[in-house]
């Protein structure tokens, strides 16, 4: 088959197994992850193997330092897709969960139960780890998916796909339930996005230029979030200690992840000590500032921020630095600039932190912690499929009732419409 028949096929098996899959029990569901987290973890040194060819191949290929980061597969990171599908088994299951149950004057009863969305299209790059909880949430949730990564990583998600079908079939479970796409031509993405009536949803998750195309060219309804522009804001009153190691972890812990702060506003009452001071730490751990006039004149090793700067995702240690007159200032310049990521506010006024939290209509809007927490599993959501920075269907880190939607049930004893 050509690539056109090949996508065809594998959404339609999709299709099928979507049916069998809507209907398992809560404790089907949960054994079959748990089946999948011990085969992750029995299966490292095998995962390691296939994710070198990718690295070896990403080396070769010039990527850059954050996109090989996103694609490293060592024993923490196996770990962690373990226990995230162990998570993802211990929550409770949205699925049949009927809300809101109200009785209308004729006597019958309205409801709504949530159901499963049927087939999601997962579209990504790097990031061999999705391939796991990808398929630990939609499965949970009642779901098949069909999960196509980029070039760079496909010797390792068809690894880690491999190893997860194998547990499906064991348990006697369609093995179409979880599809790895397994080539890197092109046009299969440029196909699934055609098959509107196999698939229900599809999730891009990548760079701009990725989601972008998957939007444009998807005849399929899309969870979009182009970049994360995270913004954190240095109150007057802050505790400075506490707002530096808020700053440095949200920077540096982790600097090509979407949750990493960007751009750094701090109140001008304080900048005249808190710039020098944020800049010397920043420069301990080699992030370059690009700053404000303001902070160029109290920070000798910033360079001067261009506009450009107030809107760059840099996935790098860089980070474009502004002060600003006020909180109304700083929520205005979020306003302007934001990507509807993740917004911090670092101060010691609950006043003020209401007025961020009422202003700021982000996806996260956080107090006096780290952007870093902005992901599903710290939420407490389990592995989190994405984060949606579109507020239809849904906003922000999306778990396991984000891959629901809800049909309404109506309970009447005989009741017909005069």
């Amino acid at each position: 088959m050509d690539v056109v028949d090949q996508m065809k096929q594998l959404a339609s098996d999709a299709k099928q197994a979507a049916n069998i899959m809507a209907g398992l029990s809560s404790t089907i569901k949960n054994d079959l992850l748990c089946h999948m987290a011990d085969a992750l973890e029995a299966n490292a040194e095998l995962l390691q193997q296939e994710n070198k060819k990718d690295l070896q191949a990403a080396r070769a290929n010039d990527l850059s330092a954050a996109m090989i980061d996103r694609l490293v597969l060592n024993d923490e990171r196996i770990k962690s897709m373990a226990d995230g599908l162990r998570e993802v088994a211990g929550l409770p299951d949205p699925v049949g969960e009927v809300t809101g149950m109200w009785r209308r004057p004729n006597g019958i009863q309205v409801g709504r139960m949530r159901i499963p969305l049927g087939v999601i299209g997962i579209i990504f790059e790097s990031r061999p780890n999705v391939t796991a909880d990808a398929a630990g949430l939609c499965l949970k949730s009642g779901n098949t998916v069909v999960l196509r990564g980029g070039s760079e990583a496909i010797h390792s998600n068809t690894a880690i796909g491999t190893i997860l079908k194998a547990q499906l079939s064991s348990m006697g479970l369609p093995e179409a339930a979880l599809q790895v796409v397994a080539t890197t031509d092109r046009q299969a993405v440029t196909e699934l996005l055609k098959l509107d009536e196999e698939i229900d949803l599809i999730i891009p998750r990548g760079g701009e230029g990725l989601i972008r195309f998957v939007s444009e060219n998807s005849r399929i309804p899309v969870i979009k979030h182009y970049k994360g522009v995270c913004h954190t804001f240095v109150d007057a009153d802050a505790d400075t200690d506490m707002a530096t190691q808020i700053c440095i972890n949200a920077k540096v812990q982790r600097p090509g992840v979407c949750n990493a702060m960007e751009t750094l506003l701090i109140h001008k009452d304080i900048a005249e000590t808190f710039v020098p001071h944020i800049a010397r730490a920043m420069a301990q751990h080699k992030v370059e500032l690009r700053g404000c006039p303001v902070t160029c004149s109290l920070a000798p090793n910033a360079v001067a921020a261009t506009e450009a700067d107030w809107d760059k995702e840099y996935l790098d240690l860089i980070l474009a630095v502004r002060v600003v007159d006020s909180l109304d200032e700083a929520i205005d310049h979020i306003r302007r600039h934001t990507s509807l990521h993740t917004e911090v506010i670092i101060t010691n006024s609950y006043a003020n932190s209401q007025q961020f939290v009422r202003a700021v209509n982000s996806s996260v809007i956080m107090v006096n912690a780290s952007s870093r927490f902005s992901d599903g599993n710290q939420l407490g959501l389990g592995a989190e499929i994405g984060i949606s920075t579109t507020k239809l269907h849904s906003f922000g880190p999306m778990g396991l009732e984000d891959l629901t939607t809800r049909k309404f049930v109506v309970f009447g004893d005989g009741q017909i419409r005069p």
